[in-house]
């Protein structure tokens, strides 16, 4: 849902008992009139906690391509399974000898050797370097028993190296020009000197990014095992919001929502397995819910959960689900509950509001359940006063500042898209905090 509307929903303001909605059962009516007292953001985050901790609790861990696996959690250790490197490689492209025959070469009087051998990288063995002679080596190729050392070409006079079957200098059958002396073990690479089999690569709980996917993957090793994802569906209501790209209709909105808390679902490691929309039509959206409840481990719905005439998710669940105001700016009208046997939370239609809610409200859970590590808040100062109803939890957009300030972005507005975008911080100014002055201390969570 967003801000402008085309049917009579009535904002999010301190709320009073309501008429009774169309369609509601005796038990809703009295669900929905308990939702006209006012809870704190702190109980009605405990409350979602408790409901959803249990259902989060059983996720175990699932197996899963590499090219699965970029930013899921890894769910147990991974051992190296052997030796890496597995042979004796080359860290240059140059000559392989042995470190006795050149260990008095110098720039004005180099160690000739002749080149035997040419090793390119690759799958066998070479054969057996014998003393006074040298190997022409490419960078990870096999060093050849025999010889324990690698001269980079640059510590050579071999007049072409790029080349193949040339007979410029350092190249086989013709001398190569030693430089500079080696140390036995200097540019090779010896069995293991990555890791042994048996070590550690990957500790449980990491988050994988592209490097630790490159180090499974050099060990060898093609799937992970990886905590499973909450199968979250999203489900946006409102017959006055159409797919962005199709024409709109003058009463008509864009829907912010489904693509905005299916992006944020996902962003907290979940996987979105339905997405959804209906109008204001009970039915159709209770045959959505059902499909809903019964694909995912989590329903987030939003619109609908207000005191106005339409509210079709409080006609529908009010069996299920328990609403009520949050003392919380923007963000007020929730609901939390089952249905069909799913955890069901329920936001606002204000794309902020909804977004907001999903920030205090959902994101922790999820983030916990895919074992990612917690946003701790953090403190930060603000650069402008702020003027905050004392008896709510604003939750205002903020963007951070490099020098551990944080600006307000736009106002209190629950429809106000366009700072939502700008922001990456949500300040809060809790209950019984009427007025901020600049350069304050406020604590804020990174969006």
């Amino acid at each position: 849902m967003t801000a402008q509307q085309s049917t009579p929903r009535s904002p999010e303001g301190p709320t009073t008992s309501p008429a009774p909605a169309r369609g509601l059962a005796p038990s809703a009516r009295s669900q929905q009139a308990e939702g006209a007292v006012r809870v704190s953001v702190e109980q009605h985050r405990q409350d979602v906690e408790a409901l959803l901790g249990p259902v989060l609790a059983r996720r175990g861990a699932e197996r899963v391509a590499l090219d699965e696996a970029l930013d899921r959690v890894l769910a147990s250790d991974l051992l190296a399974p052997s030796d890496l490197p597995a042979f004796r490689s080359s860290q240059m492209d140059g000559y392989a000898v042995r470190a006795a025959d050149v260990a008095g070469a110098a720039g004005g009087a180099p160690v000739v050797l002749p080149v035997v051998a040419e090793i390119p990288a690759g799958p066998g063995g070479p054969v057996a370097l014998t003393p006074g002679t040298a190997a022409r080596i490419m960078t990870g190729a096999v060093v050849p028993e025999g010889s324990d050392a690698v001269v980079p070409v640059e510590d050579t006079d071999a007049e072409r190296f790029g080349t193949h079957a040339t007979a410029a200098r350092g190249a086989v059958g013709t001398d190569v020009g030693v430089l500079a002396p080696r140390g036995p073990g200097e540019f090779v690479r010896d069995v293991g000197s990555d890791v042994r089999a048996g070590d550690l690569v990957l500790a449980a709980g990491t988050l994988l990014g592209p490097q630790h996917l490159a180090a499974a993957a050099s060990c060898g090793v093609a799937t992970l095992d990886v905590r499973a994802r909450v199968r979250v569906a999203v489900v946006s209501t409102g017959t006055e919001v159409v797919e962005p790209g199709a024409g709109a209709e003058v009463g008509q909105v864009y829907d912010a929502n489904l693509h905005g808390l299916a992006a944020a679902a996902r962003r907290a490691g979940a996987e979105v397995v339905l997405t959804g929309r209906t109008g204001d039509e009970p039915r159709e959206l209770a045959a959505l819910l059902a499909r809903a409840a019964e694909a995912s481990d989590l329903v987030l719905t939003s619109g609908g959960v207000s005191q106005g005439a339409y509210e079709v998710v409080k006609d529908t669940l009010g069996d299920d689900v328990a609403f009520r105001s949050v003392a919380m700016q923007p963000g007020g009208p929730q609901g939390f509950g089952t249905h069909h046997g799913t955890p069901v939370l329920t936001f606002p239609g204000n794309p902020v509001s909804a977004q907001v809610s999903f920030a205090v409200f959902a994101r922790d859970a999820l983030e916990r359940a895919a074992g990612r590590p917690r946003r701790a808040g953090e403190r930060r100062v603000v650069t402008s006063a702020i003027d905050s109803p004392p008896a709510k939890t604003q939750m205002l957009r903020g963007r951070l500042g490099a020098d551990g300030t944080v600006d307000v972005v736009g106002g209190a507005g629950s429809h106000l898209v366009a700072t939502m975008a700008a922001a990456d911080a949500l300040i809060e100014v809790p209950a019984g905090v009427a007025h901020v002055e600049a350069g304050a201390s406020v604590r804020v969570v990174r969006l």
